[in-house]
């Protein structure tokens, strides 16, 4: 995705590359874009990129209920992930 290049260019050197800084960078993207600008760059992936794009995100999502789950019910010692 050429955002992606884009803004490992503009930061290479600069940062670390630790989640918190990449967490940082893509806040602040997403900050700056409207609805219709990130559906605009959705529609423009390869496929490849789209399954891996939605892939990520249902394994985010689904980590994060099983967390919720687990903390609620004190299991967080217990999480197996693959």
């Amino acid at each position: 995705m050429k955002l992606v290049d884009e803004l490992f260019e503009i930061y290479r050197g600069r940062l670390q590359g630790t989640e918190e800084d990449l967490d940082m960078i893509t806040l602040t993207v997403l900050e700056q874009l409207s609805q219709k600008e990130i559906l605009g760059m959705i529609k423009e992936l390869k496929e490849e990129e789209l399954a891996y794009f939605f892939r990520l995100y249902l394994f985010e999502a689904l980590k994060q209920k099983f967390d919720t789950i687990d903390t609620d019910h004190g299991f967080a010692d217990k999480r197996l992930y693959h």
